[in-house]
């Protein structure tokens, strides 16, 4: 494994490679609040079945920084899906697998959506991530709304100063809630936890918890991104959905299913909550393998 940077006109993002630099390409994206130590077992398999695994930190996390003061801190999932095109096109890679759970599947499903030229199959924690913020307003069942508090918390003042203030105890209060089921112990939380003092962190989090509820305006730079993401498009591409069973903040996603055309299937991981690769490493690399598997056929 070896971490390296990959400069785009927008960031100096950092990742870590895994594997033969002539395998075929793997990009996995992490998710809030996590970072790139979700995929630490996982790619290593990947590498060993010939892949080239590339693990970017996600704007506002780790290493990687905005190369200007003046560009919007945005969190929106226009910005994500750009950034992993972007990081695509700084090393040169046409196509490649794509995946992620939360914050990075919004951006592979992103991607694989509005750009499937670029994707030969998607793997996608809580299948079709892409938000319909059209409908953000309308409600959801008392449980589901429940376990959406922090987003509620991050819509006002008090909430960006309290993620301020105490970024590793929200943390890992959402590690344990969301994951009821994995016995993460101080050292793997910590491993992760230090991604989180990157100084844009606060500023790309509130404001992506704040537009995906139209509360608060996108970056001009991603208007006709998120313009057409706003039309809800088809994935096409050769996919693999992944569900934990002990999800504590997704309850599920069979019913996303009519946004898949081609090749599709969703694997449910048992007693796995919402950090899917970091819990279940073996079965996620297998989803990957399978989903390009499936595209060659």
């Amino acid at each position: 494994m070896q971490q390296k940077t990959i400069t785009t006109d927008i960031l100096n993002i950092a990742y870590r490679e895994y594997g033969a630099t002539d395998g075929w390409p793997c990009i996995m994206g992490h998710g809030f609040p996590y970072d790139v130590n979700a995929y630490a077992e996982t790619a290593p398999i990947l590498a060993e079945a010939g892949a080239r695994v590339l693990v970017p930190w996600l704007r506002g996390y780790g290493p990687t920084r905005f190369r200007s003061a003046s560009t919007l801190r945005s969190g929106e999932q226009a910005a994500l899906g750009a950034d992993l095109l972007a990081f695509m096109d700084a090393l040169d890679i046409r196509r490649a697998i794509v995946g992620g759970y939360d914050w990075g599947g919004r951006a592979a499903c992103v991607v694989a959506a509005l750009y499937p030229d670029r994707v030969i199959g998607l793997v996608s924690g809580n299948s079709y991530n892409i938000q319909n913020i059209a409908r953000a307003m309308e409600p959801a069942s008392p449980p589901e709304e429940a376990a959406l508090w922090y987003q509620y918390l991050f819509h006002n003042e008090r909430g960006r100063r309290a993620l301020e203030r105490n970024r590793r105890g929200f943390a890992r209060q959402l590690w344990a809630m969301w994951s009821p089921k994995w016995a993460f112990d101080d050292a793997t939380f910590e491993r992760s936890a230090v991604s989180f003092d990157n100084p844009d962190f606060v500023d790309v989090v509130i404001h992506s918890y704040r537009h995906r509820y139209a509360l608060v305006a996108g970056d001009p730079a991603y208007a006709e991104i998120e313009a057409r993401l706003a039309g809800q498009p088809q994935i096409r591409v050769p996919a693999i959905a992944i569900d934990g069973d002990s999800d504590g903040v997704n309850p599920g996603t069979a019913h996303h299913a009519r946004k898949f055309e081609g090749f599709f299937e969703r694997r449910v991981f048992t007693d796995a909550g919402h950090n899917l690769p970091q819990e279940r490493p073996a079965e996620w690399a297998q989803a990957v393998i399978d989903v390009r598997t499936a595209a060659a056929a």
